[in-house]
């Protein structure tokens, strides 16, 4: 063999190879994903279409990784305009150890422990049905998960108990230091137990959801670090930052709490809390409903721009702080927030509390809260809220950029501009937002 043939050789070996896509469905080469990932090796850059219109069996486990430049993507393809479904098994679709993978297209349904576990690490889950889980609906594990971003995706009718959710995210700050949850277009609801949202990722970057419904909070944004046999639940390693922006909740269970932050007894955040232009609607009969409610370890919670609404009868509560353990002393501040007038512990710290005794919503009963002309919320919000400079929250969205889905997962670059304004309209919706397609009423 000459020189130069063994050279080109030994290039060759060297080289990547090149990425493939493999057609999943019936009829092609693989029926199902259990049937490809047993028989290839997949590899960065390979892209795995699924045929829509057809149920596969859960159970599927991808092992594989790609990297940040080149990701493994399992793309649902809607055939009709349905989505690939894959249903049942213990964890209907589990990422082990498998980082750099888009999930993207899929109905997900039926998992008995989990429908989709993600134990992995730089992770997009787009354009997803996540629906009828008598367990977790997606869940990270403590331990070997990284950044995941979820978007564009409806999660229902899931979670269990009190410890099952439809969402339950959590990041593992020794192997993956600094990981961010990004949660942005989504539409979650109908919790069937749990909270919609638990977190307990490093950093939580909640933008322009539509959360409704939940069994316990909407949402829970806690600590700790990481989870050991050995030790349990530890605390210290990182401080744990959120970002709740631009979201609608509405609150129509019995539970009294809307959001929790801080801890839930196993664990505490020690984190900074930034709340800015959220629209929260509690519609139930429970006779007191607390908007925050402060628990175990945190540094600070700031609110601005947020419209605080009770629909029915009894009291509101704005916060609840009794069980909250400060770590540097009580560090609390808002601007321009708009409160039912009647509303209980404001907390004396916000400035410019406006208050009256209707948002002046276009339509309660329909779900419409976009502020009416006339409404207390047109460009009466804080054009440039900031944190307190002894406890600045780190890198913050100064103000929402887009607006959330109305009661409906946004489709995939659909996402609409929120107008700038100066100065802003206080909540996460506009009054100039093209007028959406509503389903039924509140309850109450």
């Amino acid at each position: 063999m000459t020189r130069l043939l063994a050279a080109v050789l030994a290039l060759a070996a060297a080289a990547p190879a090149a990425a493939a896509t493999y057609p999943v469905g019936p009829g092609r080469p693989h029926a199902s994903l259990q049937a490809l990932f047993a028989a290839v090796t997949l590899r960065p850059g390979d892209v795995v279409e699924v045929d829509g219109g057809t149920t596969y069996a859960g159970g599927a486990v991808l092992r594989q990784s790609g990297t940040a430049a080149a990701p493994i993507v399992l793309r649902g393809l809607r055939v009709d305009g349905r989505r690939p479904v894959l249903s049942g098994g213990a964890n209907t679709l589990e990422l082990r150890l498998s980082n750099h993978v888009v999930v993207d297209g899929f109905e997900i349904t039926g998992g008995s422990a989990r429908c989709l576990f993600v134990n992995a690490a730089e992770i997009v889950l787009r354009d997803l049905l996540v629906r009828d889980c008598t367990g977790q609906g997606i869940l990270s594990s403590d331990q070997d998960s990284g950044s995941i971003t979820l978007e564009y995706s409806e999660i229902r009718n899931a979670g269990g108990g009190d410890s099952r959710h439809a969402l339950y995210i959590q990041t593992d700050e020794v192997a993956h230091p600094g990981a961010v949850f990004r949660m942005r277009y989504n539409y979650v609801h109908d919790g069937l137990g749990g909270n919609l949202l638990k977190s307990r990722a490093e950093r939580n970057e909640i933008h322009y959801n539509w959360f409704e419904n939940a069994y316990y909070h909407e949402i829970e944004l806690i600590g700790p670090d990481q989870y050991t046999q050995q030790a349990g639940w530890s605390v210290g390693l990182a401080r744990e930052d959120s970002e709740v922006l631009g979201n609608v909740i509405v609150h129509s269970g019995s539970f009294g709490a809307i959001m929790r932050l801080g801890g839930d007894g196993t664990g505490e955040s020690r984190g900074r809390y930034r709340i800015v232009n959220n629209t929260i609607v509690a519609t139930g009969t429970a006779s007191t409903y607390t908007v925050f409610r402060l628990f175990d370890g945190l540094e600070s919670v700031e609110a601005h721009n947020n419209v605080l609404h009770r629909t029915t009868s009894g009291t509101l509560r704005v916060e609840r702080a009794v069980e909250a353990v400060w770590s540097q002393g009580r560090r609390v501040a808002g601007t321009n927030n708009w409160v039912d007038l009647g509303a209980t512990e404001l907390p004396s710290e916000w400035i410019d509390t406006r208050q009256g005794g209707s948002p002046g919503f276009v339509s309660t009963q329909n779900f419409d809260l976009r502020p009416a002309s006339g409404s207390p919320l047109n460009q009466a919000g804080n054009a440039a809220p900031v944190s307190p400079a002894a406890w600045p929250f780190p890198a913050p969205t100064p103000l929402p950029l887009s607006l959330p889905p109305i009661r409906q997962a946004a489709l995939p670059g659909s996402a609409l501009a929120r107008p700038a304004e100066t100065p802003p309209t206080i909540g996460a919706l506009t009054g100039s937002r093209p007028d959406p397609v509503f389903t039924s009423g509140f309850d109450g």
